[in-house]
């Protein structure tokens, strides 16, 4: 009986485009994606596909057990800044640290280097008929990704990782305090000035300004969600929290900045944003603070530097509750973006 030639070509081809790429594609180590002294870690969490199964959400068991890609710019991490550790989503090891992620722009997470090459094994992968290095967690054979030459220097390795095969793990802001060892002079400012947005950015570039963070004060609903405080109705105003450094920028040079970035003789409103959680309040952490916030108002009025009275309300800051993720630090990461 007579086979067709194409029972014979297709895999001839298929095997010749494997032999090629042996041929001429760099050594895994020689293209210095891998460490020369990577060592190997063995796998330690072994579990049964039906339990990956039960431990996983469908799609985190399609990507990190059968080697799937979920579709770029799709996952919650692609474009995701805080601070904090990525782990495995599977056994829960540390694998790349927020301050290695960057913006490749391929619509997937991105990283420089992981946390310890011993968390990482590398496989490689011709699935796409070219040769490509899969990156795998050594501890419980999860897939993440790949990992590419086409990175910042000076690795120049690109960490093209899949969110589904992360599990965020956010550093606290003592936590970051106390690994600068500043914990102790730092000191702590609250103001609400309009859209919350652009006051972050603007006190974030101040020197002796060491984290902002945007959330909602001033309220009485618990843990509010944007959506609510957009409504009108729980009380809260936008607002940034500062943390600051008094040896280089004191409290009244931050009242000085808060006035210069907004209009503090509007009423529930700022410019086109309109609404009571675009107030101007100035939330104080102490009596000192209160005192100067007085005494600064009390100048202004005088002064008739605005031409109005001054709306700004002084309040004792009562609860701070952080706003969602894509808040935080929202003009850093449009910027990001648009690179």
């Amino acid at each position: 009986m007579r086979l067709k030639r194409e029972f014979f070509v297709f895999p001839l081809l298929f095997l010749a485009a494997i032999v090629l790429t042996n041929k001429f594609w760099p050594d895994i180590r020689s293209h210095r994606l891998i460490p020369e002294d990577k060592e190997i870690m063995k796998q330690k969490v072994e579990k049964t596909d039906a339990e990956w199964k039960k431990i996983l959400t469908p799609e985190q068991y399609r990507v990190m057990r059968k080697a799937g890609t979920e579709r770029p710019y799709s996952g919650k991490y692609n474009d995701h800044y805080r601070e904090g550790v990525y782990n495995c989503a599977g056994c829960g090891t540390p694998l790349f640290l927020s301050e290695t992620k960057y913006d490749h722009g391929t619509g997937w997470p991105s990283f420089t280097d992981p946390v310890d090459e011993r968390n990482i094994e590398y496989r490689e992968d011709f699935s796409l008929l070219m040769k490509r290095i899969e990156v795998k967690c050594a501890v419980c054979g999860a897939h993440l990704g790949h990992v590419f030459d086409d990175g910042p220097a000076p690795s120049r390795r690109h960490f093209c990782i899949n969110s589904a095969a992360l599990d965020f793990q956010a550093e606290s802001s003592d936590e970051k305090i106390k690994k600068t060892g500043a914990a102790e002079k730092l000191q702590t400012a609250t103001f609400a000035a309009g859209c919350f947005w652009g006051i972050e950015d603007k006190f974030g570039k101040i020197r002796g300004v060491a984290r902002t963070s945007v959330g909602y004060a001033g309220g009485t609903v618990k843990n509010p969600t944007y959506q609510q405080v957009c409504r009108g109705n729980t009380g809260h105003a936008e607002a940034v929290r500062i943390l600051y450094d008094p040896t280089i920028v004191s409290y009244p040079e931050l009242l000085n900045a808060f006035f210069r970035f907004h209009d503090p003789t509007q009423i529930n409103r700022q410019g086109p944003d309109i609404g009571s959680q675009y107030r101007s309040v100035i939330f104080y952490h102490n009596e000192e603070q209160k005192r100067v916030a007085e005494k600064k108002i009390a100048e202004l009025e005088k002064s008739d530097r605005f031409g109005a009275p001054i709306a700004t309300q002084i309040k004792p800051v009562s609860a701070f509750y952080e706003a969602e993720e894509y808040h935080q630090k929202f003009y850093e990461k449009l910027s990001k973006r648009k690179k």
